[in-house]
């Protein structure tokens, strides 16, 4: 396996850089302060490829999945709060639609999607319903021409900016737990749907919200997918997209290390820098060894997809280590912050924070360990 990253990504790479050090970091207080995130933004990313799909041969083409994972690690090293919202853009919404959308269905969305002008975002998640995904309670019921939706989502990030939804209901409540729910798009703009944007205070700006479709249609052309297969669709994007939270997380873990370092070099306590004490050397040492080595694992993981190879298991670890990774590393630098570190405005406040919410998203830390364990377990291992 060749470890050098191809000079194109490195090219583009370069170029994201730029632009997110250009209108992504000068404009963050602002966005920080209204809690939201300008559609222009997602507009400006699509309009260089940076969206997950780019267009090539006169064809639109999903991105390469080391691409991608750069990308999104380096967004999270600036704002995690930013790339999850284009994450859950991304690889979350579009990808149910690359995954599972009939031609007709691409055709429809993915050109505006790719360009950021239409946003589409995914609520599965309802108030009795977050890791056990097959107890959902929202229902799909059909009528001539359609289905009727009806139900509660909660916890959805961009449901407040997003103009379509891909969403889990209930379509056969007499079948078996594995075949009971189906995957629909539904027009945000819908008669009978409400929105609530959710306070929160992590992963600011993007917005968390409540999403109730009261009596709800949705045309037969807008079931995404099977009939019957919402459940097992719904968990292989949360599989793709564990690579995509996994490097978000990594980058959160690399940007409060980042801004942990350079205060420690600046920082005098008892007559010496902070980084002069063998106890935080000792520290860093160790810390930079978690994300160098999360992040080969990552990139293994981005290889065995490109490969067309199964990647769950990579997947599913990298986004445990790097959950772990970012969780110590965050209250690590806000320590070398000292009560600096509690004020919301204060650069290294987020990164321990947002690196909680990195835990819940995709799966939880437990959810990622039964993964593990059950794909360890369907291996011919010498134990």
């Amino acid at each position: 396996m060749d470890f050098r990253i191809p000079a194109e990504i490195i090219e583009e790479l370069a170029s994201y850089k730029d632009f997110v050090s250009n209108r992504l970091t000068p404009n963050l207080g602002g966005w920080y302060a209204q809690k939201q995130i300008p559609r222009e933004f997602f507009v400006e990313l699509g309009a260089n490829g940076w969206l997950g799909l780019q267009s090539r041969d006169q064809e639109l083409r999903e991105h390469n999945p080391l691409k991608a994972a750069l990308l999104m690690e380096h967004l999270g090293t600036v704002s995690p709060g930013v790339g999850v919202a284009v994450l859950a853009h991304v690889s979350l919404g579009t990808q149910a639609i690359i995954l599972f959308g009939n031609d007709t269905q691409k055709e429809l969305y993915l050109p505006f999607a790719a360009r950021g002008e239409t946003l589409i975002c995914l609520g599965n998640t309802e108030p009795g319903a977050g890791s056990d995904v097959a107890s959902i309670a929202a229902t799909a019921t059909k009528v001539e021409g359609g289905w009727i939706l009806k139900g509660v989502k909660s916890f959805v990030t961009n449901g407040y900016i997003s103009d379509l939804a891909v969403v889990t209901a209930v379509s056969d409540p007499e079948a078996g737990r594995s075949s009971r729910i189906s995957m629909f798009l539904v027009d945000l703009g819908s008669k009978g749907i409400s929105r609530t944007k959710l306070h929160k205070e992590v992963w600011i700006p993007s917005d968390l919200t409540r999403i109730k479709l009261e009596e709800v249609f949705v045309p037969d052309a807008n079931l995404l997918g099977r009939r019957g297969r919402g459940l097992q669709q719904v968990l292989e994007i949360f599989t793709n997209s564990r690579i995509t939270i996994a490097a978000l997380t990594l980058g959160t873990a690399e940007g409060g290390f980042r801004k942990g370092v350079e205060h420690a070099r600046k920082r005098q306590a008892f007559g010496n820098r902070l980084i002069e004490f063998q106890a935080k050397s000792f520290e860093i040492a160790d810390f930079y060894s978690k994300i160098e080595s999360i992040r080969m694992l990552l990139w293994k993981t981005c290889w065995e997809k490109e490969q067309g190879m199964d990647f769950r298991l990579g997947a599913s670890i990298a986004k445990y280590l790097s959950v772990e990774a970012a969780r110590a590393i965050g209250l690590w630098a806000a320590d070398l912050f000292g009560a600096a570190s509690v004020i919301y405005e204060h650069p290294i406040h987020k990164y321990p924070m947002d690196a909680w919410a990195s835990s819940l998203g995709e799966g939880t830390q437990d959810i990622q360990k039964l993964i593990i364990f059950r794909e360890l377990m369907k291996q011919d291992m010498p134990w």
